[in-house]
């Protein structure tokens, strides 16, 4: 992905279309990974309700086929068009030129380079990446899942339920993928159970795996599930969660060995509400990202860090669940259960939107997407069977990428 980095500054002369926070922002939005529709310019309008320059401006764009085929050639195959490509295009008049535009594209999406792309996409996007193109058979067999799922348009709903051949090999020199099966033990779901990232992501009390979870296909930061009546708790803040203050452990409900329901400094619970009853889960992986049934891997972070128990995220009577009244009693379940969130479904199309028009991660720079700027791509995705080739041709064929 680095080589697009470069190979832009080639084509600048061209129009482009338009609880743990360690990074400066710099999207302009309000990183709440749904958007405010504040008018990055990305989409078809500023959001703001009203026309204003933003709106002028967008309205002003013309369809550019030959400055959009240059920025899709960079995307999907790292190179620019030949210049046999771009002659191609800039002969045809009319209808024709955009079909010559999209015929190419969907040329790109048959090539061993394109295949590539999507690996260093889906390494960048589950923070996976090594210093080289060379295929790690442990870490990468997550981003080879999900790219082999980009190439052959398969449904992205199985990077979460898939149950089988979810540990493919890749072979960058060709493009290829070799499928294979997770050997780790344990339940299969897509990536949801994949070693590689459950070694990446091994951490006290899991917490680390649901964040990645979370951040990454749900395309928000913690806390994720607010109540709009606040209910004061006796901290400085209100307590602004869904799930009963109560549903969390501390060492007065249950055993739990740290106090989760603390408020002395922050209310713990408005992230750790969402957090505890979705971590337990992965805590049978050990650092290895082996499964180990029935034995809890992951330490508690107080002295001597002894191993974990299920008191020390849930008091008695509480289950693990993706969301509140979500329940989640396995991987896979959690699994399904995510494929039927809508939430899940935006954040995928948002995050291969802002692969196409050369934005930063949604998460880790507040790069968001307003959701009515990809609506009609939302909505076909969905109705579609979440095919991902089919998204990226949608998306590589917008307006909002192909007007200038």
């Amino acid at each position: 992905m680095k080589r697009i980095s470069i190979l832009l500054l080639a084509a600048t002369s061209f129009a482009v279309p338009a609880c743990s926070s360690d990074v400066t922002p710099n999207g302009g939005d309000d990183g709440s990974g749904s958007g405010s529709g504040s008018g990055s310019g990305s989409g078809s309008g500023s959001g703001s309700g009203s026309a204003d320059q933003w709106d002028t401006i967008l309205a002003n764009r013309t369809t550019d086929y030959n400055a959009a085929l240059r920025i899709a050639a960079l995307r999907l195959t790292g190179d620019l068009p030949t210049m046999a490509e771009i002659t191609e295009i800039a002969s045809a008049t009319g209808d024709a030129q955009k079909t010559a535009y999209e015929n190419r594209l969907k040329d790109y999406m048959t090539r061993p380079a394109f295949a590539n792309q999507m690996f260093q996409f889906w390494r960048d996007t589950f923070k996976t990446g090594g210093a080289t193109a060379a295929f790690d058979p442990v870490a990468d067999t997550a981003p080879a899942f999900a790219a082999e799922l980009t190439v052959t348009n398969g449904s992205y709903m199985d990077l979460l339920t898939k149950g089988s051949a979810n540990c493919p090999t890749f072979a960058p020199a060709t493009g290829t993928f070799t499928d294979a099966e997770c050997a780790n033990g344990g339940p299969k779901a897509g990536v949801l159970t994949n070693p590689g990232l459950m070694k990446q992501f091994f951490s006290n009390l899991a917490m680390r795996r649901g964040r990645f979870v979370q951040e990454t296909f749900d395309c928000l930061r913690f806390p994720v599930e607010i109540s709009s009546t606040p209910t004061d708790v006796g901290g400085a803040a209100p307590y602004i969660g869904v799930w009963p203050f109560t549903s969390i452990a501390s060492p007065q409900n249950g055993g739990g060995r740290v106090n989760f329901q603390d408020v002395t400094a922050a209310v713990c619970a408005n992230c750790h509400q969402t957090l505890n009853h979705l971590v337990p889960l992965f805590a049978y992986y050990d650092a290895t990202g082996t499964y180990k049934a029935g034995m809890i891997q992951v330490p508690v972070p107080i002295p001597m860090n002894p191993t974990a128990q299920i008191t020390d995220w849930l008091p008695p009577g509480e289950t693990t669940a993706w969301r509140y009244q979500k329940q989640a009693a396995d991987i896979p379940a959690l699994g399904q259960q995510m494929a039927a969130d809508p939430a899940v479904a935006q954040c995928g199309v948002a995050r291969l939107w802002n692969f196409a028009l050369g934005k930063e991660d949604i998460v880790d720079q507040l790069v968001s997407v307003p959701p009515a700027t990809i609506k009609a791509q939302t909505d076909a995705f969905t109705q579609n069977g979440f095919k991902v080739k089919d998204l990226l041709f949608a998306i590589f064929t917008a307006d909002a990428f192909v007007k200038f």
